[in-house]
């Protein structure tokens, strides 16, 4: 179980963008998407989440803006996360988090169920988040959690500071999913389902 990692890669006439990620991690990062917050956020998910993340993206945004570049880094994430996981034998498969940054509040809650869902509330919508529009963030996860197969909840439950409140978040998911994919020793390696599969 010491070797879980999950790499993709997407190339389309709009991004080329490559993704491996390692489960059982130390919070490495090597993040390179053009776009400094969601490199900052993508370093805040490998930090918190004890996740060894390596991204790199090249996208259209000098013709397009940021849309394109976010949402196939998004999908990318997730479906390496999602062969990471694989089968999911052992894992917890469900997580939750809330975490502060100053006056901001994030709460997440998550289930790597095979079924994808995802409902965000970040109260971001028209801002500008140093460089990132903070509609992205929502589509961003929305993105991930579709190709990791997960149901995915975000709220931000208080906060004023845009980037407050995006950060929490993303410290949030990384506490989630790294309770989520931790190995349960009373598990005895079995499939987190009374279906006994959590991957089709």
């Amino acid at each position: 179980m010491a070797n879980r990692t999950g790499t993709y890669a997407r190339t389309t006439g709009e991004t080329d963008v490559r993704v491996t990620i390692r489960l059982d991690g130390t919070g490495v990062a090597k993040i390179a998407t053009g776009n400094g917050m969601l490199d900052h956020m993508l370093s805040q998910l490998a930090r918190h989440g004890l996740l060894d993340l390596e991204v790199k993206a090249d996208g259209d945004s000098a013709l397009t803006g940021w849309h394109h570049t976010v949402e196939d880094t998004g999908i990318a994430l997730g479906r390496a996360f999602a062969d990471a996981v694989g089968d999911g034998k052992g894992i917890r498969r469900m997580g939750h988090a809330i975490v502060p940054l100053d006056e901001a509040l994030s709460r997440v809650v998550l289930d790597i169920s095979g079924r994808p869902y995802a409902t965000v509330d970040l109260g971001v919508s028209g801002e500008d988040i140093d460089g990132l529009p903070g509609d992205l963030v929502r589509h961003f996860l929305e993105s991930f959690a579709t190709e990791a197969r997960i149901s995915l909840h975000a709220t931000v439950l208080a906060g004023v500071n845009p980037h407050h409140k995006i950060e929490a978040t993303f410290k949030a998911l990384a506490r989630a999913l790294r309770d989520a994919v931790e190995i349960d020793d009373r598990a005895n390696g079995q499939v987190p389902s009374t279906k006994g599969t959590i991957s089709s």
